[in-house]
């Protein structure tokens, strides 16, 4: 009898290596996606602090003339009344906390009219913030932005 030696088709072996391959590329694929909507989830939340940042500033002009009544530390409780300093702080840190997960903030005017506006809110990056003792708490992003209004 004679045998044809050639080859005809793919083999088996070239077959499970090619899938591997894909596989091993498809995996890669939506690690990629997966990170790249991590990233534009963070980079959102980035935009809402500077939008925040921004109305409080924009609220601080018009009462300019109470420039140093807006102090409000990043821990401290709203304040309480009807004036207008005290309802722009209420109102900023319930938009912070309906806008950012976990989210305050906080504010410092000098004399010099310098105001440093501090909004912090929880993320699940691995981005962290130290605090006053320099430990890092692994799940907060923070946006800090100065103006001299």
């Amino acid at each position: 009898m004679n045998f044809i030696s050639s080859q005809r088709g793919a083999g088996l072996i070239e077959v499970m290596v090619t899938v591997l391959i894909l596989s091993t590329s498809l995996l890669g694929l939506a690690a990629l996606q997966n990170r790249s909507l991590q990233y534009n989830h963070s980079a959102y939340l980035r935009s809402q602090a500077n939008i925040l940042a921004y109305d409080l500033f924009d609220r601080i002009r018009i009462n300019r003339e109470n420039i140093g009544s807006y102090a409000l530390a990043i821990d401290a409780d709203p304040p309480t009344g009807s004036l207008l300093v005290q309802e722009d702080l209420r109102e900023w840190r319930q938009n912070i906390a309906s806008a950012l997960p976990s989210g305050v903030g906080g504010i410092n005017c000098t004399a010099a009219r310098v105001c440093t506006v501090t909004i912090q809110w929880s993320e699940q990056d691995g981005s962290g913030v130290a605090d006053a003792n320099g430990l890092v708490d692994a799940g907060l992003s923070s946006f800090q932005y100065t103006t001299r209004i």
